[in-house]
């Protein structure tokens, strides 16, 4: 029999601050729980029945008598509450140095650099949101064809580019050379491609956005299982948080219905190995635009395409639904929140009903991955396998 992990990431959706949240600015942050605190009418009865409401403190998502699967929580062990380190730890890696940021902007040096490769002045070089920079600065740009640099809390470098000011081809191009720029000590997590379209007053960022990560500093179990000749398809960012490294194919998408179908076509067509899914509207949309309805709507909407995905289910598939950190939507702050990520577990030979409480690491995940599909890798991690194997 064939085995197959299928991982999917909600993006941001975490479930309670981490012990040292205050030191990140994120005391008090619960995303799940604060959305369901100010949208009592949001529903995750699919979510619920494989244990999201029985993990450890979220009770107030509701009630299952006798949920399916498996469920926990997880602490983040690497410095940061950024995609790429969340990624990664659930990936086996854990980050004892945190990811360079720039509150104060990027060094001249950078700047200078940028501009004389790519050939062009910039703008920018701020802290800001992407809505609020494309609003403040989306005019200057389209006028003189400078691309918007800008980052946020986050170890990122972003560059907000019309689409008919610059092709996508030469967006790409540029971010490259940001990336190529970009090493230690300056070695920001990712380079963002942020394009938009649209006239003055009315600029909007598309689904073309790019991310341009770091390589992995260590062996992941994406390398471990491409290694050992198992298939690694790859949906949304996953490519880029990866940098490609250990993916066997990838597919981008153009938002979290997208992301839902291209699961479902890899769940039907890859034969054995890992799929990993990564679903970036909570984080992207809602999260980061403090959009409390828009992102309780979108809990939902995925949860209503929970039973297609569990109808897709062979006999030798786990599923894992997770996350990669916070993004409290009912904070002041747009930017990422330390928390607790949630992890349900469902397949055919996994015991319902097992609440493995609070895991220390995202890195279970890897190690429990490489466990069920009997690879072998120096990864971080304890695998909870047999706490949940029928």
């Amino acid at each position: 029999m064939a085995k197959r992990a299928i991982i999917i990431v909600l993006d941001s959706v975490g479930i309670g601050e981490l012990p040292d949240a205050a030191d990140y600015g994120d005391a008090g942050s619960n995303t799940l729980l604060n959305i369901k605190a100010r949208r009592p009418d949001m529903e995750l009865p699919h979510m619920n029945r494989l244990g999201l409401c029985h993990i450890d403190g979220a009770s107030a998502l509701g009630y299952v008598k006798d949920p399916v699967g498996a469920f926990c929580k997880l602490a983040e062990v690497s410095k940061g509450k950024d995609t790429t380190t969340g990624h990664w730890e659930i990936a086996g890696i854990n980050l004892t140095e945190a990811p360079p940021t720039y509150p104060e902007g990027f060094p001249q040096e950078i700047i200078a650099e940028f501009e004389e490769r790519i050939g062009r002045k910039s703008i920018g070089n701020i802290v800001s949101s992407g809505t609020g920079i494309i609003a403040e600065m989306g005019d200057e740009h389209v006028s003189t064809g400078y691309p918007v640099v800008y980052t946020s809390a986050d170890s990122v470098f972003q560059i907000a580019m019309h689409e008919n000011v610059i092709p996508l081809e030469e967006q790409r191009r540029i971010s490259r050379i940001a990336r190529e720029i970009l090493k230690a000590p300056h070695n920001v997590s990712r380079v963002i491609m942020r394009p938009f379209v649209g006239e003055s007053g009315n600029y909007t960022r598309t689904s073309n956005r790019r991310d341009f990560s770091l390589e992995p500093i260590g062996t992941t179990m994406l390398d471990c299982l491409k290694s050992a000749g198992l298939a690694v398809a790859a949906v949304g960012k996953i490519e880029d948080i990866f940098a490609g490294r250990g993916i066997t194919r990838a597919v981008h998408i153009d938002g979290n219905m997208d992301g839902v179908d291209k699961t479902l076509e890899y769940m039907e067509n890859v034969p054995n190995g890992l799929i990993f899914t990564n679903l970036v509207d909570f984080d992207m949309i809602y999260g980061h635009r403090n959009d409390v309805d828009g992102y309780a709507d979108a809990l939902m909407a995925f949860d209503r395409r929970v039973p297609e995905i569990l109808n897709l289910l062979r006999d030798g598939d786990t599923l894992f639904i997770t996350a990669d950190h916070g993004c409290d939507p009912t904070t002041p702050s747009t930017d990422h929140s330390r928390e607790y990520i949630p992890l349900l577990v469902y397949g055919k030979h996994i015991r319902p009903g097992v609440n493995l409480h609070i895991r220390d690491t995202f890195s279970d995940i890897a190690a429990t991955v490489l466990d069920y599909l009997a690879v072998k890798g120096e990864i971080n991690g304890c695998s909870f396998l047999k706490e949940v194997i029928l």
